[in-house]
């Protein structure tokens, strides 16, 4: 994209800084509402890896009110249950069926799939993404926001808002300009990401967890038009290479997974990362506003990141869209009161998962198979355990 034939504007009532998931999500609430919005974006296209991966059954009834569920499902896998096994045994099954919802299950959809979706429904609404634009400083002053960026030539501009949206990730340049906190931790572990083709002896209506010593597996399927059989798989290696190859996701499997029966084809995408489990000190800090990976990260046991962030936006951007419209402020304070509880809870959630799975202690993991393998038994137990990964609990 040529900046200099698009230039931005001087001045809007909202700018959002970053187009993930929460980004696009913000900029379609404000955009229905008709509030005028910036969207920047740092990238000069959007990313086209997979990613995050589950939607689950809170964030389709979040889509549904933008009106694209539909179209995301469509585009997706449906997921009724997640399994939970250690070696070839199965410890606890927990279905979706029963929830109550009209999306009793969890899509699974490469988030480049869902950022497709999200933006082609803010067009439909008259916005876009304006990118590519580093933004450099942000300042809360002179009753406004200043947002000072830099182009894809080098050249400085700046912009005047009313607020600002940091939905720029976990490195959020909007946190750290607006002086605040991201506490928490990194797990010791690596993890790998991959995208393949294999063959798998579990049925693709499933999402498999696999508990070892050598650490912990998940395997999910992926729409598969483009490229038939297509998983996810995502692992914890002590010290996982930069790029894994075919290979290595095949000793990972072949240590870990069910059995000798799966062989993994093709490597489509693949990568290593470090997990942190960190929640910001503060959703807001004064006329500037954090969402998604910007305010909190966490594990991504049971795939509630993209989700909660998706959350996150519906919700501010409704707030932000009232108080334009002469709302008295003080309605903003509730994003916080309302959104970090929420976060708080699915970093304690996803924490206790990771730990359980990562157990290596044979005498550990021996009370931790018994007890799952009993409790899960209990049809309470197991409905309270979908409901909380569907993140029902959030409305």
């Amino acid at each position: 994209m040529n900046t200099t034939q698009n230039p931005l504007p001087d001045t809007t009532s909202v700018v959002i800084v970053g187009a993930g998931p929460a980004g696009l999500t913000a900029a379609i609430t404000l955009a229905d509402a008709g509030v005028d919005f910036v969207l920047l974006d740092r990238l000069a296209e959007g990313a086209n890896t997979s990613r995050a991966a589950v939607v689950h059954a809170r964030t389709l009834e979040v889509l549904h009110e933008l009106g694209i569920a539909d179209v995301l499902i469509t585009k997706g896998i449906v997921v009724p249950r997640f399994t939970v096994h250690d070696g070839a045994r199965t410890l606890a099954t927990i279905r979706f069926d029963d929830l109550p919802t009209q999306y009793p299950f969890t899509l699974m959809a490469p988030q480049d799939t869902t950022e497709a979706v999200l933006l082609a429904r803010l067009r439909k609404a008259g916005g876009d993404v304006r990118r590519p634009y580093q933004v450099t400083r942000v300042a809360d002053e002179n009753n406004g926001v200043t947002v000072e960026y830099t182009d894809d030539s080098g050249a400085v501009g700046t912009l005047r808002a009313d607020y600002v949206i940091g939905a720029d990730g976990m490195h959020s340049v909007v946190r750290d300009q607006a002086g605040i906190g991201f506490t928490g931790d990194t797990y010791p572990a690596s993890f790998v990401l991959a995208d393949v083709r294999m063959d798998w002896p579990i049925a693709r209506d499933e999402v498999a967890l696999h508990l070892s010593p050598e650490g912990v597996t998940v395997v999910a399927p992926l729409p598969d038009e483009a490229e038939p059989n297509r998983y996810r798989v995502v692992a914890t290696v002590d010290e996982a290479p930069e790029h894994p190859t075919r290979d290595d996701i095949q000793t990972i499997l072949d240590t870990r997974g069910p059995g000798g029966n799966s062989k993994v084809l093709e490597v489509l995408w693949s990568s290593r990362f470090r997990v942190h489990h960190r929640v910001a000190d503060h959703y807001r800090a004064g006329r500037i506003f954090l969402a998604g990976d910007a305010a909190h990260v966490h594990s991504p046991a049971g795939g509630q990141g993209m989700n909660t962030g998706i959350q996150d936006a519906a919700t501010l951007g409704p707030l932000l869209a009232r108080v334009v419209g002469g709302e008295p402020t003080a309605v903003l304070d509730t994003y916080e009161t309302t959104r970090r509880p929420i976060a708080l809870g699915v970093v304690a959630f996803t924490d206790r998962m990771t730990r359980m799975a990562t157990l290596t202690p044979r005498p550990a993991r021996a009370v931790r198979n018994l007890t799952m393998s009993t409790l899960t038994r209990i049809p309470a137990v197991r409905q309270a355990l979908a409901y909380r990964l569907a993140e029902l609990a959030n409305r």
